[in-house]
């Protein structure tokens, strides 16, 4: 079973704090540092799909403004 973005993103910064602490073993530094891979792997896998999607349902529109290398323009959100 896979967890929710936000979940995932949550336990990251949880893992980030407890490791920045410096206060974990290193046999549970390993661990941690395993299950964040596993977490980051997930969210830019969700990160990848969602961005796909968003470019199907753009192109579905006919809307697709590409930029210089044929891939579909983007802008920071405000």
């Amino acid at each position: 079973m896979t967890i929710p973005f936000e979940q995932a993103f949550e336990r990251l910064e949880q893992i980030l704090e407890k490791m920045n602490s410096g206060k974990a073993p290193l046999e549970e530094s390993l661990k941690l540092f395993e299950e964040a891979e596993g977490l980051i792997r997930g969210c830019n896998a969700r990160l990848t799909t969602s961005e796909q999607r968003i470019e199907a349902l753009i192109k579905q529109r006919g809307q697709v403004v590409l930029d210089a290398a044929q891939k579909p323009k983007v802008e920071p959100f405000a």
